[in-house]
């Protein structure tokens, strides 16, 4: 009886491959984020070429696939078969392809070879051409190169690999390469989106949470901290500071303007953040905000908000609109969790006629008169620390 061979896995890397004096940081980093989701299930991962190879036991396979499904910075990743260098054990795992997508409903195929090892005896064209023979002479699938049903893949490298169906990845550089961020996540749409977006671009995210118990109930916190989870499977980890807001919005809702209350809130929401970011090592401030998508996200209302920030202030979804921003949603799993009716702090004691184009001097007057800084102080000592792994949820 043979034993058991290993599931083989061929992963595409994303963008880091035009990386050039510092390839090997990114190199290595993708690779240690991949074994980290892959601790304990006994998998090997290596990088070569501009290709991860990822070999485990078959009882491991779920796992290589939850990684996979879940890790930033690769273009895309296959299931592959390993095969002897020989044309006749290349057309047998094509065959064998052939016949799973036949019985996924396929109706036409093609196959495409890559030859990296120019010591092969057949050329890609030739590869190509007598693998996929049987399929067709059998009538098993029609041949179309242009719009096939299903892509089999020969690549001949330093080993034969043999692949169908292809997944795509979330492409972007590998968390931890673009240092620390501070998200100011709540539970709407947006804000785990433009955390999702920074993640891409290599950052590691930590989040920060306001909540105003009893005005905000306890469900709110829950679906924050839900979503915390879901980015921390996109992020290896992830930490949710809670701050308890209520007195800080009671002090803006009976010593402010009402038409101010939403810009107010912006900005002690921001000198919250500062905190934060001293104690966490974030670099910079990251938050859901499009512009002109509701009054606090006018060019004025940000730049007076931008002048309470200690820090760089990242919006990646400035130019997005909300068809954008619900389609990354969907993708990477946070929209049914966002859409739960259990309203944040964002929308507590909200005017009916905020301010559009609030005047730095004018508001930073408002902001002094409330003597609101100890407050502030207070509230965030009194935060709830939370960890989540990447296997939370």
């Amino acid at each position: 009886m043979e034993p058991e061979r290993n599931a083989v896995y061929l992963v595409k890397v994303g963008e880091l491959t035009l990386k050039s004096g510092n390839i090997k940081d990114f190199e290595q980093r993708l690779t240690q984020n991949a074994q980290l989701y892959l601790e304990g299930k006994n998998a090997r991962v290596r990088l070569r070429a501009g290709r991860m190879y990822v070999e485990a036991p078959e009882a491991s396979a779920g796992a290589v696939e939850y990684m996979l499904t879940h890790l930033v910075g690769i273009a895309g990743w296959a299931r592959a078969t390993i095969v002897d260098r020989d044309i006749a054990a290349i057309k047998k795992a094509v065959y064998a392809e052939g016949l799973k997508a036949r019985a996924s409903g396929a109706k036409t195929f093609k196959v495409e070879a890559r030859r990296s090892d120019k010591a092969f005896p057949l050329n890609s064209y030739e590869i190509s051409r007598e693998s996929g023979e049987a399929l067709y002479d059998e009538g098993i699938l029609a041949v179309d190169v242009h719009r096939p049903d299903a892509t089999i893949t020969v690549e001949v490298r330093e080993q034969c690999y043999v692949y169908g169906s292809q997944h795509p990845g979330h492409r972007g550089l590998p968390c931890g390469t673009g240092g620390k961020g501070l998200l100011l996540l709540s539970g709407g749409i947006d804000s785990p989106v433009a955390g999702f977006r920074m993640l891409a671009r290599g950052m590691k995210i930590d989040c920060l949470y306001f909540h105003s118990h009893p005005y905000t109930s306890p469900e709110a916190q829950e679906k924050v901290e839900t979503l915390a989870k879901t980015l921390a499977r996109y992020g290896v980890g992830t930490h949710l500071n809670v701050v308890p807001f209520t007195k800080v919005q009671e002090r803006i809702r009976d010593s402010a303007p009402p038409d101010y209350a939403t810009i107010l809130l912006r900005m002690c929401m921001m000198k919250v953040a500062n905190m934060a970011c001293g104690i966490t090592g974030a670099k910079a401030i990251v938050t859901g905000e499009s512009l002109g998508q509701v009054a606090s996200q006018t060019i004025e209302n940000l730049t007076v908000t931008n002048g309470f920030a200690a820090y760089p202030v990242l919006r990646p979804l400035i130019g997005m609109d909300k068809d954008e921003i619900i389609a990354v949603a969907k993708r990477i799993g946070t929209y049914e969790t966002s859409i739960l009716p259990y309203e944040d702090c964002c929308v507590l004691f909200s005017p009916k006629h905020p301010v559009l184009r609030a005047k730095a001097d004018e508001t930073g007057e408002i902001y002094e008169a409330m003597g609101i800084e100890q407050m502030l102080g207070e509230a965030f000592a009194a935060r709830e620390h939370k960890r989540f792994g990447w296997l939370e949820g």
